[in-house]
């Protein structure tokens, strides 16, 4: 399951896709389209922003845009920076402790091969992928 911060995240960075790519987008037009809280979409754009998705400009004329083509963000990225985790089960997460059942496990491979899966699904889709619902075209 997937929290607000990681589903906004997505949504405020395809709104910003959908920009004009030279103009910085205020916080406010984001929020207003997007329906989420102003105090909210700061907090996870401020993230983005740390982690180099976005660039962030303050004052007149100021707000956010894109710092690579929609081409290049896939929706991997950006849930793997919002998300705390995107693991499929608590021993594959990133960090996790080592789980003293994995020489025996039964389901570790099952696990293991979901996870590959969801992990190739998500960062086998673009932001352009999603701006012009070409996602049944992406192979993965």
């Amino acid at each position: 399951m997937f929290s607000t911060k990681g589903r906004y995240a997505l949504r405020a960075m395809l709104d910003l896709a959908e920009q004009n790519p030279g103009k910085f987008v205020p916080l406010e037009e984001i929020a207003l389209r997007q329906g989420i809280s102003k105090k909210y979409l700061e907090t996870v754009l401020k993230s983005l922003v740390q982690k180099n998705l976005l660039k962030g400009l303050r004052g007149k004329g100021g707000g956010y845009k894109l710092t690579r083509k929609p081409s290049e963000y896939t929706v991997g990225e950006i849930l793997e920076l919002t998300e705390e985790k995107i693991a499929v089960v608590a021993c594959l997460q990133k960090n996790a402790p080592p789980c003293d059942r994995k020489s025996f496990c039964k389901t570790l491979p099952m696990w293991e091969k979901f996870d590959r899966l969801t992990h190739d699904f998500f960062f086998g889709i673009t932001l352009e992928d999603l701006l012009y619902g070409t996602i049944d075209d992406v192979k993965i």
